[in-house]
């Protein structure tokens, strides 16, 4: 199975500050996904010609499984998180993780009903401050929406802006996950065109065996957005 994540800057190329859609879908649909989970997803905003991206993306991939969560609200319409499967999703929860008066953040969680059993994602855009995403991490792993599925295989993936690598030390490792994307120097994903730091990481528990994972660089991917989608491969382990 294969999981993509990727910041999409609602479209809009890291250089030409171009907006294109179609250059978003085509660098997806090259890696051929099952499970996608973008960040920066635009919902009717001006920008983007005010169009329904978490629609058009559903459509366009013939998701089985469609979950949005608005993060940002703008004078009209917003942004956020997105979740597309191949698979149906069984549950769905926003979890809010909004840093006193800072910029608003989130996850998105969502268990999927996979054929190798359920998987449980959590979706994640992160702040740009250290004690912020170690507060944001923190809260969601304490959160009890976050719990109610626990005993799951579990993938914690996004845009964390960890560019100093010091989330997995500081929280994520004494929970029990493991670092997918390590050593930072194989997953530099920002900015796309020349990318020097990795702000874009999945972290895994439970019956997860990962078979591989890398940053998608190619001249496609480059230019479509200011970020470098983020894929992993995988299978679900039976329970003993």
């Amino acid at each position: 199975m294969r999981v993509l994540s990727y910041n999409i800057h609602k479209g809009i190329g890291g250089r030409d500050r171009r907006y294109r859609l179609e250059r978003i879908k085509h660098a997806i649909e090259r890696e051929n996904p099952d499970v996608i989970c973008l960040q920066e997803v635009d919902r009717n905003v001006r920008r983007s010609r005010n169009d329904n991206q978490p629609l058009l993306l559903g459509k366009y991939f013939r998701a089985a499984g469609r979950c949005f969560q608005l993060n940002h609200r703008l004078k009209t319409g917003g942004y956020g998180n997105l979740v597309l499967s191949r698979w149906p999703i069984l549950t769905r929860h926003n979890i809010s993780l909004r840093h006193g008066t800072r910029k608003e953040r989130g996850a998105l969680l969502a268990v999927i009903d996979t054929p190798e059993g359920p998987l449980h994602v959590a979706n994640c855009h992160l702040g740009l401050a250290e004690q912020e995403r170690k507060w944001q991490v923190e809260r969601l792993i304490a959160h009890r929406l976050f719990a109610e599925s626990s005993h799951l295989p579990t993938v914690v993936i996004g845009d964390l802006n960890d560019w100093r690598n010091q989330l997995h030390t500081s929280v994520l490792k004494t929970h029990g996950f493991e670092h997918v994307t390590a050593p930072i120097s194989r997953f530099r994903s920002f900015p796309a065109y020349m990318p020097v730091a990795s702000l874009d990481k999945a972290f895994a528990r439970g019956n997860i065996q990962v078979v591989a994972a890398r940053v998608v660089r190619t001249k496609l991917s480059r230019v479509a957005s200011d970020h470098l989608p983020l894929v992993v491969d995988f299978h679900l382990g039976k329970n003993d």
